[in-house]
């Protein structure tokens, strides 16, 4: 039988067939011109709604899940490190495709493409706006209009973040794991041969992804909850690759899926106990101390073009107000440039 389940690992989600994804906070970029990758700030903690079954709001444990606290307009980025094969992963905020723009789907598609490919995309910072660049995920309250999913559908019902996995059909996925074998046999030939002597081949740490930055510095039932979804923020230089396998490569039914909720910092601590982490890091105070910022480009890659519902999306400032944070642009030495699970099931519900 196969496993569709959903793990946590640490703060990863591990969903079958090896995707994993983990969400990360990051400064949030102003809301005009075009930005470098920001740097991490450490992972938002994720917990299982099946364990907060008493101080969850009722659709929540309907709709089974994880979830995550977020401040009001605090920026994230999905980290997919640690994918362990090939996946086709889809990304809908609120119910709405981060890539194509289309209303959430249980199949894959190409015209236009609604998934990223694991690991060729190493991250995903926000929603595919344009040649090379995305818009950055900011955190913002439904009931406003600021959300993606407010935008292009109309109205705000859903929130949050949804994922969804897709595993190679069983004869692609059998010809990987061959070639994959094959690549570590002449690895350990090479090894062998080498015999340890002076002047072999030393192991290449991989460069640092953004997440690797330095980090900064019994409850009464939740009868509702304060619903945050993802709006926009700035732009920043960032490829959505197109898929260069046919399609009929991929698994048709899904592997598995996950429905990731926001939550208040205040709620959080209502429903969990915990503290939340500690407000977002003063992005002027982060550019001052001479910390990394990061360029990424894949040559042999093809970025993805935007989609006409994702084109017009307005940052959230045109809702909740200009920013007033001081912003101070990092020095051009501080761009880095970047080269080419146990745990308790999580439970699915209805959405």
């Amino acid at each position: 039988m196969t496993d569709t389940s959903v793990r946590i690992d640490g703060n990863t989600l591990r969903l079958p067939g090896g995707a994993a994804v983990r969400f990360v906070r990051t400064l949030r970029l102003p809301e005009t011109g075009t930005h470098p990758l920001p740097p991490g700030l450490g992972e938002f903690p994720v917990r299982r709604v099946a364990d907060h079954a008493d101080t969850v709001p009722e659709a929540w444990r309907a709709r089974g899940g994880v979830m995550l606290p977020v401040y009001l307009r605090e920026a994230m980025w999905l980290s997919f490190a640690g994918t362990a094969e090939p996946a086709a992963l889809q990304v809908g905020v609120g119910k709405v495709c981060a890539v194509s723009g289309r209303p959430w789907s249980d199949r894959l598609s190409r015209e236009p493409q609604n998934y990223v490919v694991l690991p060729r995309q190493p991250w995903l910072d926000g929603i595919n706006s344009g040649t090379g660049t995305v818009r950055q995920f900011v955190a913002v309250p439904l009931g406003l209009g600021a959300t993606v999913e407010g935008q292009v559908t109309g109205e705000e019902v859903w929130g949050g973040v949804q994922l969804q996995a897709f595993r190679l059909n069983d004869r692609e996925l059998a010809l990987w794991r061959e070639e994959e074998r094959r690549r570590a046999e002449s690895a350990r030939r090479a090894a062998a041969r080498s015999g340890g002597a002076f002047g072999a081949a030393m192991p290449m740490s991989a460069p640092p992804a953004p997440g690797a930055a330095p980090a900064s510095p019994g409850a009464a039932r939740a009868r509702s909850a304060p619903a945050m979804g993802l709006g926009v923020g700035g732009s920043l230089r960032q490829e959505v690759y197109r898929d260069e396998r046919p399609l009929t490569d991929w698994a048709e039914p899904p592997a598995g899926r996950v429905f990731v909720h926001l939550v208040t910092p205040p709620q959080w601590r209502r429903i969990t106990g915990e503290a939340p982490p500690p407000s977002p890091v003063d992005r002027a105070a982060y550019t001052r101390a001479g910390l990394p910022w990061y360029d990424y480009y894949d040559q042999d890659a093809h970025d993805l073009a935007p989609t006409e519902p994702l084109q017009d999306v307005k940052p959230v400032g045109d809702w909740v107000g200009d920013d007033h944070e001081p912003w101070q642009v990092p020095a051009p030495h501080q761009v880095k440039p970047l080269g080419d699970a146990p745990g308790t099931p999580v439970e699915d519900g209805d959405w």
